[in-house]
């Protein structure tokens, strides 16, 4: 067969595949939206509705502290789930390219060589000896295989929809895990900073019982008190004592934590940064909740499982339909070797067009086509959960914002109370108008109050970072 008829049985097939399509074509699978319309207009406990949203704010400008956005740059580097991460993303985007040759010819080269002793006793071992005067049968053969499955059912397009949101889903993955670090190490700098200054404020009590305790064993000693005073105060100073060690313990397992969320072997941090003279940002804005449809990563992963799934749904029901497939073959053939490539007497060539629908297996694909469209509907309520649940978060983060502030403002003042306490029992017992009881009462007070609001403080901090984060700051 010539190159020129081949190209004619060709075209002639394609033309016939084309009208197959123009004829047969339809929407095999209708696509489902992710439900959007369920995002209420604002959250729980949201003081003004604002359209700006504190997650557009990048990473580097929330953050003013410069030891914690030092941290978090490193972390971002070094952070070894976060380079899994990466070459997640490498890998899903190296099978979408593939998916693009879903709809692309495929073309094959081949060469045999075949040599058959036949049978003296045989017709074909006759007829060979007869003719050709030879009892081995050979036969060479190179060429091209050339195959094609048209696609009128849009599998191969669903295909490369499923590989292309399966890349973009890797991509949010790569997003929801960095702001989780980003939070992450924020959090937990903040709390090294809340153990410093709990650590500062024990070290102070000790030096304050200290002086308590001085002024009881001279008043022991002249017999004006007694063991029994010396004892409590005594117990009282060791309060604060044993305090120090153990918050020097927990300084360096959180610094161990941060230093492996930074991709380093345990270490020390150095800082410089103070609980006490950083600033609690206020009237953070939380945007509305549709909002969280475009930052939040984990949202758009689950809005992009939708599209998976809606995928899926597609090519399992393509399966159900018969396939157009088109072969071409073309070459040189001969029995001899020293005609192999004797052009154009061994040239062949060999155009075939055909349809092919299951039959027995039919119910298989089927259920798998039904199960398809059952998960369709599991990833639409995933989706609706990933939004409740961003929106839970984002209106609990505003709750404790507002409800830690008044705490705080009250702890602040009783703070301020025993500390005016102190300075006033001090005077009194040394003047003896006050007992030791009275005086180791209030510092026992003062130490819970002063651990208490540095608590709160970072609680505050925390929460700004957890309302940042839950808005879908800190990817960018």
């Amino acid at each position: 067969m010539t190159i020129y008829k081949m190209k004619k049985y060709i075209t002639k097939i394609v033309m016939v595949a084309i009208l197959t399509i123009t004829i047969l074509s339809c929407t095999v699978s209708k696509d489902i939206e992710a439900p959007k319309e369920i995002l209420p207009e604002n959250f729980r406990n949201q003081v003004v509705a604002d359209t700006t949203n504190s997650a557009a704010i990048k990473w580097k400008s929330f953050f003013e502290e410069p030891d914690l956005v030092k941290l978090i740059d490193i972390a971002l580097i070094k952070n070894n789930d976060l380079q899994i991460a990466e070459k997640n993303i490498a890998i899903a985007n190296l099978q979408f390219k593939q998916s693009k040759w879903g709809n692309i010819p495929q073309l094959n080269a081949y060469a045999t060589a075949v040599t058959n002793r036949l049978s003296d006793n045989s017709l074909n071992g006759l007829s060979t000896s007869q003719f050709l005067g030879q009892q081995h049968l050979e036969d060479f053969s190179a060429g091209l295989n050339l195959s094609w499955e048209a696609d009128i059912w849009g599998k191969i397009k669903n295909q490369k929809k499923s590989a292309l949101a399966a890349y973009m889903q890797t991509a949010e993955a790569k997003k929801a895990l960095q702001t989780t670090i980003v939070a992450t190490v924020s959090k937990g700098f903040y709390d090294l900073l809340m153990l410093d200054a709990q650590l500062e404020i024990a070290k102070k009590t000790l030096v304050l019982n200290d002086s308590t305790l001085f002024i009881v064993n001279l008043q022991f000693e002249s017999g004006q008190l007694t063991s029994l005073a010396k004892d409590q105060t005594e117990a009282q100073r060791l309060v604060a004592a044993q305090l120090i060690p153990k918050l020097e313990q927990n300084i360096e397992i959180q610094e161990n934590a941060l230093s492996v969320l930074s991709g380093s072997f345990p270490d020390a941090k150095e800082r410089e940064s103070k609980l006490n003279t950083i600033l609690v940002k206020e009237n953070l804005s939380a945007g509305i909740p549709s909002k969280l449809l475009e930052k939040r990563p984990d949202v758009k992963s689950a809005e992009l499982a939708v599209t998976m799934a809606n995928a899926k749904v597609g090519i399992t029901k393509a399966s159900l339909y018969p396939a157009l497939n088109i072969t071409a073959v073309t070459g040189v053939n001969s029995f001899e070797f020293n005609n192999w490539f004797n052009i154009p007497a061994s040239l062949f060539g060999s155009v075939t067009g055909g349809l092919t629908a299951p039959i027995l297996n039919s119910k298989k694909l089927k259920t798998q086509y039904e199960v398809a469209k059952v998960q369709r509907e599991q990833s639409i309520l995933q989706f609706k959960q990933t939004v409740l649940v961003a929106v839970q978060e984002v209106s609990d983060a505003l709750a404790k914002i507002k409800k830690q502030e008044e705490q705080y403002d009250i702890a602040k003042q009783r703070v301020e109370k025993l500390q005016k306490a102190i300075g006033n029992a001090d005077m009194l017992f040394k003047s003896g108008m006050a007992t030791y009881l009275e005086v180791i009462v209030a510092q026992g007070n003062l130490l819970a109050a002063e651990l208490e609001l540095a608590t709160i403080k970072k609680d505050r901090l925390s929460s700004n970072v957890e309302l940042y984060r839950a808005l879908g700051g800190g990817w960018e």
